[in-house]
């Protein structure tokens, strides 16, 4: 029994013998496979995260590409500008530039002052280069290029990619220690059993690494996601904002037209026989009063996009809010209750005072729309502060002192779906004809371009509160100006004459027939140059009167430091019904220029004009 239980087990114990010779070459050929494989598998996530770097970069470029049409179609280099700054919510981007058609360079974004941008791009292919990913794409439109968005991207560094190659190596090692392992299974069990443990025990402190390195990518694509959707809100709000500015500029020249028009008839009528009168006046009355209305819409839409100019003034919240509850319950009736909750010792704020007045109204009457069986409207001021913490998670507001005005009411509330679109133009949950979905966005245009920040806080069934933050005003108070009388309408003489400079044949016309019933002398000019040769053969011309936006290649404040300049005593009045950088600075007209904003009544042009000319 004994013999053939040797004999048997002798070839079994060669063979394994065989088998532990072979072992370390096996094993030194599956570390060789592993490692090529990870050696590829590393070079493969790298190109794969290249590519989405180009991809992410290239989007932007192209979104970018799409936003800045109508700027450089117009022109226009503060709206291309403002495209461009919202750009660094991406700290990724390291410079962001547009260069228009000829290659000369029409705004930019730099995230280091001391970064340098290439004087001349064109259109070419996502490129690495020095540790930075370079995208030019061109900005096309009906077939032509208008120019070409350049971005510098900030490659993924060195170190991350360090990292990764790491762990990718820690788990091809892992791999091969685990082959090592079993190709040294010779070894005692005991032996065996100790080395395993502490395979295990590396194994399980690298699989809790990976686990809290996924955690931190995991953070960081939910972070990138959050920024992105700021980004493209941010995006959607200035193109609407582009286009309701530019809806609102073309609604004032007809309106202008309109207005001067309806007062030209009434004017005209007969004297004295007020029976034959009373139907065209009250057809007049009635095209006026919807005029008036068109003009306080273009008025909203402007507001909303930010290109109103304003007025500011030192203003103290607590004497403007004090005086609202009277006029607020005439119009929102016996049903609503009007409270005032003034906090002592409220900052003051600088911003344009009738404006804020009509926001606030604004507010009452939505607040009155969402309470249809009654309720209370409470209105209350109170010192505030946004830390950074706070401004990190909204779009362009900063850190800092504000104060707070907060209209709340105890009305239906607002859906999750209903608050999300609430500032966006025209959108109204009223029935058709109850309202034109302006107010929300008025409110919120007004308040951006005073520096400000809106929030709302609404729940269904639970009311809704406005929050409107004010920038803290901390410069001197001036004494107010004291209001002055009402005063005729003053008239002009024949040895006083006006150049009228408007590319709009009707308004030109209205414009020049107005001043010629003022009794002042008029000349006239469709644009820059035409104006120009006008003030040349002109020497007795005391006013130049022209509209912001020419065509020619002048605008009007450009035609109206060319003609200072030829003429230094020759005054100067602006008009528009859009005011963009030409005479605007940060919502605030510039100093020293005088502007009539359209559409314009017979008596504003005079006064405007009396005062030009007297100043």
């Amino acid at each position: 029994m004994n013999g053939r239980a040797n004999s048997g087990h002798a070839p079994q114990s060669r063979g394994i013998s065989r088998l532990w010779r072979v072992t370390p070459a096996l094993a030194l050929a599956t570390v060789i496979v592993l490692l090529a494989a990870g050696g590829f598998m590393a070079h493969y996530v790298d190109r794969a995260n290249a590519q989405q770097e180009i991809d992410e970069v290239s989007v932007q470029a192209q979104v970018l590409a799409s936003t800045v049409t109508a700027a450089l179609a117009f022109n226009d280099r503060q709206a291309a500008q403002e495209y461009v700054n919202a750009i660094r919510a991406n700290g990724q981007i390291e410079a962001a530039a547009i260069y228009d058609a000829a290659g000369k360079l029409f705004a930019s974004y730099l995230q280091h002052p001391d970064t340098v941008l290439p004087a001349d791009v064109g259109p070419e292919a996502p490129h690495f280069y020095a540790d930075r990913l370079i995208v030019a794409v061109p900005v096309t439109e009906g077939g032509g290029t208008l120019g070409i968005v350049y971005l510098r991207s900030l490659a993924e560094p060195f170190a991350l990619r360090l990292v990764r190659y790491g762990v990718i190596g820690l788990l091809m090692t892992m791999a091969s220690l685990v082959v090592a392992v079993l190709g040294a299974m010779q070894l005692t069990q005991r032996r065996a059993n100790e080395e395993l443990g502490r395979a295990n025990e590396e194994l399980a402190r690298r699989a809790e690494q990976l686990a809290d390195a996924n955690e931190a990518l995991e953070a960081q694509i939910e972070q990138r996601e959050k920024v992105e959707e700021a980004l493209r809100q941010s995006q959607k709000m200035e193109a609407i904002g582009q286009l309701t500015g530019g809806v609102a500029h073309d609604f004032n020249n007809l309106l202008q037209v309109i207005f001067g028009s309806l007062e030209r008839l009434g004017r005209r009528l007969p004297k004295g026989d007020a029976a034959a009168n009373a139907d065209a006046l009250r057809m007049i009355d009635a095209a006026t009063r919807a005029a008036e209305r068109a003009a306080t819409l273009t008025q909203r839409l402007l507001a909303f996009s930010r290109r109103q100019p304003l007025a500011p003034k030192a203003l103290d919240l607590n004497r403007l809010v004090a005086g609202l509850p009277e006029l607020l319950g005439r119009t929102l009736g016996e049903t609503i209750h009007v409270e005032t909750v003034l906090t002592g010792g409220v900052w003051r704020v600088f911003v344009d005072e009738n404006q804020l007045e009509n926001a606030l109204l604004n507010l009452a009457v939505n607040a009155r729309d969402a309470m249809p069986r009654g309720g209370k409207l409470t209105l209350q001021t109170q010192n505030a502060r946004l830390d950074e913490a706070y401004a990190r998670t909204q779009d362009e507001v900063r850190p800092g002192e504000y104060v707070l005005i907060s209209v709340s009411d105890t009305g239906t509330g607002m859906s999750k779906e209903v608050l999300a679109r609430a500032f966006d133009p025209f959108f109204t949950t009223k029935d058709i004809g109850q309202g034109t979905g302006l107010g929300l966005s008025q409110v919120y245009g007004f308040v951006r371009q005073s520096g400000g920040h809106v929030r709302i806080d609404s729940e269904l069934g639970k009311g809704t509160t406005l929050n409107l933050y004010l920038p803290r005003f901390v410069e001197p108070e001036k004494p107010a100006a004291i209001a002055a009388a009402p005063q005729p309408v003053p008239r002009g003489s024949r040895d006083e004459t006006i150049l009228i400079v408007e590319d709009e044949d009707d308004v030109r016309s209205f414009t020049h027939e107005t001043l010629q019933e003022l009794g002042y002398a008029v000349r006239e000019a469709a644009n820059g140059p035409a104006a120009l040769q006008a003030l040349e053969s002109n020497p007795d011309l005391r006013l130049l009167f022209t509209d912001i936006g020419l065509p020619g290649g002048l605008n009007g404040r450009e035609l109206a430091d060319e003609a200072r300049r030829r003429r230094p005593g020759l005054k100067v009045l602006l008009t528009t019904g859009y005011t963009r950088d030409a005479i605007v600075r940060h919502g605030r007209l510039d100093a020293g220029v005088e502007l009539i904003v359209k559409p314009f009544t017979q008596a504003d042009l005079a006064r405007k004009v009396r005062d030009a000319l007297d100043r």
